[in-house]
C-alpha cells in the first residue's frame, strides 16, 4: 500500500495541465470528499502497526504535495488570464500596421528626380542657410546690383552676410568650387522668400534646379533636356521658351507647357490660353563659371529651375499651397496610394 501511495506522489509531481478545469478534476480526485487520500486514510485501521509511522508519513507528504500542486497551477493559470485579458489573445493574426503616406511634395521631387538620373544628373545638396557670396555675388549679383531686388530676403540680423537661401542655384555655386567638368546636377531643396503667405504663395517652398557644364553645350542641348523632362512627367511634349532675364543665364527663357483646354479647369489654370509656365532656364552666364573657377572660354552650359510646389499642385489639382505645409492629415492620406 505504501508503495502504491508513492506512485501517485510520483504522478501528482509530473502532473500539468492548461486549463482550469483540467486543475479542478486532479483537485477532486486526489483532494475531494471521495478522493484517494479519503480513500488511503480510511485503510489506515486496516496497516499493521509497525507500518502505521511510514503509512501515516506518506498519506501526508502525498496530501501536501498535491495541495501545492494544485495551488501552483491556479496561480500561473491566473497570470496567463490576466496577461490575456491586456494584450488580448496572443495566438491571433496581427493587425496590419497603418502605414503613412508619401508627402506630395516628396512624391513629384522623387519622380523628378527619376526623370533626370536617367539621363546622368546627379544629385546635389546644401544648406538652407547661406551667405552672401554663394547665393548672390558668385551668381552675378553682386552688392547693390537692382535685380537683388527681384528676392525678397530674408537676412539674419547679428549678421547682414548670412541669410535663408532664395534659391538653390547657391548649391550649384557650390558643386561648380568642388567638382570639374563635366558637371551634371540637379538640386532640390527648400528656399525662402519674403512673401505675403496666400493660397498662391508662401514664404517658404521647394525648388529643384538642373545644371550641366561641359565642352559645347548649346541651348539646343537646354533645350532638348527640357523637352524630355516634360513629356516624362506630364506626358505633354509641346513646350515653348520665352525670352527672359535672369542675372546668372544669358541668354534666358522662361519654360511653359502646352497644357491644353479640355476640362474647365484647363481653361482656369492657363487663364484661357492653354499655356502653362513651369519654370526658367537660360545658358550659364561666363561669369558665374569664372567666380566658380571653370575657364568660360573652354566651357559651357546651361541651368534650369522649377518649382516643385507648383507642379505638385497641378498634377493634383491642389488650389491652395497652405495645405502643403499645415500637415493636416485628412489632407496627406488622400495620397496613399501615391508612388
Amino acid at each position: 500500500m505504501i508503495d502504491k501511495i508513492k506512485e501517485h506522489i510520483a504522478e501528482v509531481e509530473k502532473f500539468t495541465a492548461d486549463s482550469k478545469e483540467a486543475v479542478e478534476s486532479f483537485r477532486i480526485k486526489y483532494l475531494g470528499k471521495k478522493g484517494l487520500l479519503n480513500d488511503f486514510f480510511a485503510e489506515f485501521k486496516n496497516v499493521p502497526n509497525e507500518q502505521k509511522k511510514e503509512f501515516g508519513q506518506t498519506i501526508n507528504q502525498l496530501k501536501k504535495t498535491a495541495e501545492e500542486k494544485v495551488s501552483t497551477l491556479k496561480s500561473a493559470l491566473d497570470n496567463t488570464a490576466e496577461e490575456t485579458g491586456i494584450y488580448g489573445d496572443l495566438t491571433r493574426p496581427g493587425e496590419a500596421t497603418k502605414i503613412g503616406a508619401r508627402h506630395p511634395i516628396s512624391i513629384v521631387k522623387n519622380q523628378i528626380i527619376d526623370i533626370f538620373s536617367r539621363i546622368g544628373f546627379n544629385v546635389s545638396e546644401g544648406p538652407e542657410i547661406e551667405d552672401d557670396w554663394h547665393n548672390f555675388t558668385a551668381l552675378n549679383l553682386p552688392e547693390y546690383h537692382p535685380a537683388r531686388d527681384m528676392q525678397d530676403t530674408f537676412f539674419v540680423q547679428t549678421n547682414p552676410d548670412i541669410l535663408l537661401r532664395t534659391h538653390t542655384s547657391s548649391v550649384q555655386v557650390r558643386y561648380m568650387e568642388n567638382n570639374k567638368p563635366p558637371i551634371r546636377t540637379i538640386s532640390p531643396g527648400r528656399v525662402y522668400r519674403n512673401e505675403a503667405i496666400s493660397a498662391r504663395s508662401h514664404c517658404f517652398f521647394h525648388q529643384i534646379e538642373g545644371l550641366y557644364i561641359d565642352k559645347n553645350v548649346s541651348f539646343a542641348d537646354l533645350k532638348q533636356t527640357l523637352q524630355f523632362f516634360t513629356t516624362e512627367l506630364f506626358g505633354k511634349s509641346k513646350i515653348r521658351l520665352r525670352p527672359s532675364y535672369f542675372p546668372f543665364t544669358e541668354p534666358s527663357a522662361e519654360v511653359d507647357v502646352y497644357w491644353g483646354l479640355e476640362t474647365e479647369a484647363d481653361y482656369r489654370i492657363t487663364k484661357g490660353t492653354g499655356w502653362l509656365e513651369i519654370g526658367g532656364c537660360g545658358m550659364v552666364d561666363p561669369n558665374v563659371l569664372k567666380n566658380c573657377g571653370i575657364d568660360a572660354n573652354e566651357y559651357s552650359g546651361f541651368a534650369f529651375g522649377v518649382g516643385i510646389d507648383r507642379i505638385a499642385m497641378l498634377l493634383y489639382q491642389i488650389t491652395d499651397i497652405r495645405l502643403l505645409s499645415e500637415n493636416d492629415v485628412r489632407f496627406l492620406e488622400q495620397f496613399r496610394s501615391a508612388l
